[in-house]
């Protein structure tokens, strides 16, 4: 059963690789791969824990098998083994059920940032907020128009977040290119420079917000010795393309309800400021109160809501309509909302059953050199999702003190495996487009098609992956 359920992950990841040959839509296939894992999972759980592969369930039974030798210190041998025993079988069933709902806060978090900054941007759009930007970008060369947007991205990035900066810059492409193929050719450069640029920003990317909490990295040594491979992760793929790519793009021609004033100069400018001040707010409200970045999120959510409330309610009821969030919300991109779900939670079951520790220890026990493992798990955060990869690596290799020797300095605060770890979980899921939530949020939103991906973008970004680890193994070899 363990092993089947590899093969349903494959499976189910091969059906959402396969969306437009195969007509699926892949959110249905992401929904059913999540739900089919816990479901056996349920069903086959006393076998499957029985294995003790799973960290988390190592964790309670050790916590469990402490509470019951404290209740009954006195009991002979054999009644404690069957009162544990009977502890146990009861225990397994609810194991499950809490460990879902465990994984469900962390999917909830995602799914209502998600959800809050695509209704922020959404909002900011149908206000023609973006207008004021695509007016000043007066280039139509695509090779211009693409080193513009990147560094754009790269540098928006790690300010926000890869996600958030990869939804607004999917909204200012939808109003700068019209081909839909060449918008994909752009949303998918725009991936690449949102995990370079998450990468050395401790509040970039989930993995380096991870990092940067836990007490791995520092701000200031994350951003001095990441920054360099981070960018040349993003400029060599540019490069690259800058010598393929030709001609220009042909901007989309507006319907009457983009072209026509249905508000003001003052409210346009508004809007924009507001949108980006509630995004940029986010890491500040986290910073502040500790909350999880959605509440923050939901706050300028709420803050923007009650302007627009106040400030169209005098306005014709035509007009309204069309500016209001509620009517906005109807706008949103829900069945990317329902695939982010599927994806993270058929991760989850994997994590939560064992699968990504035994990869972990596999790892650990036949490779030696951090700098082999850390390509490898940049190079699996391309397929499986890069939190629990980073999560398993940081449960395998604890917080070395300072003042640790030989191979354990590295493992000490802001030592190479930590900077390196940082890097690669961060840029190594551009490989894929499933392989990050920048990714994952771009191929939602515009459709992208995961076969062409890899066929136009793969490559590139594997490049660009190999030529910034080149950069920070000779880096570090030189400030040695």
């Amino acid at each position: 059963m363990f092993i089947l359920m590899v093969v349903i992950f494959v499976l189910g990841y091969t059906a959402i690789a396969l969306e437009h040959p195969i007509k699926v839509d892949k959110a249905a296939s992401a929904l059913l791969t999540g739900t089919i894992l816990w479901g056996l999972y349920a069903v086959n759980s006393t076998g499957i824990l029985g294995l003790d592969l799973s960290p988390a369930w190592r964790a309670v039974q050790d916590i469990s098998h402490d509470v019951m030798t404290f209740i009954y210190p006195a009991v002979d041998h054999v009644r404690f083994d069957r009162i544990w025993e009977s502890a146990t079988e009861i225990s397994v069933s609810h194991f499950v059920v809490h460990d879902l709902e465990h994984h469900l806060v962390e999917i909830a978090s995602i799914l209502f940032f998600l959800l809050g900054a695509m209704t922020i941007v959404e909002t900011v759009d149908q206000h023609q907020g973006f207008k004021i930007i695509t007016d000043r970008i007066k280039t139509t060369n695509k090779v211009k128009l693409l080193w513009i947007l990147s560094f754009l991205t790269f540098f928006m990035s790690a300010t926000l977040d890869n996600l958030t900066t990869t939804i607004v810059m999917v909204a200012l492409l939808r109003k700068l290119v019209d081909d839909k193929k060449t918008r994909w050719f752009f949303a998918s450069m725009v991936v690449l420079a949102a995990n370079a640029g998450g990468a050395w920003s401790p509040i970039g990317d989930v993995t380096t917000i991870m990092l940067w909490i836990g007490g791995q990295v520092t701000t200031a040594n994350i951003i001095v010795y990441v920054f360099l491979p981070s960018m040349v992760t993003m400029v060599v793929p540019l490069v690259i393309v800058t010598f393929t790519v030709k001609g220009d793009v042909q901007r989309p021609m507006l319907d009457n309800g983009e072209t026509r004033e249905f508000v003001s100069a003052f409210e346009r400018k508004l809007l924009l400021i507001m949108g980006v001040s509630a995004l940029l707010f986010v890491p500040v409200f986290k910073t502040v109160t500790h909350l999880p970045p959605y509440m923050g999120m939901l706050f300028g959510l709420g803050v923007i809501w009650l302007t627009t409330e106040i400030l169209h309610r005098n306005k014709p009821l035509e007009d309204k309509r069309k500016l209001t969030v509620i009517s906005i919300l109807k706008k949103v991109d829900i069945p990317t909302i329902f695939f982010f779900m599927g994806i993270l939670t058929a991760v989850a079951a994997l994590q939560s059953m064992g699968h990504l520790d035994v990869l972990a220890k596999v790892l650990d026990e036949n490779l030696h050199n951090i700098y082999a493992i850390n390509i490898i798990i940049g190079l699996l955060s391309a397929i499986v999702d890069n939190v629990p990869l980073v999560a398993g690596a940081m449960g395998m290799y604890p917080l070395a003190d300072a003042g640790a020797v030989g191979y354990l300095a590295d493992f000490v605060q802001d030592g190479q495996f930590w900077q390196f770890l940082a890097y690669c979980a961060g840029t190594g899921g551009s490989i894929l487009i499933i392989g990050s939530a920048a990714g994952v949020a771009a191929m939602g939103l515009e459709k992208i098609d995961f076969i062409w991906y890899m066929k136009k973008i793969s490559i590139l970004a594997l490049i660009g992956y190999l030529a910034g680890a080149a950069v920070y193994y000779f880096q570090m070899q030189i400030l040695a």
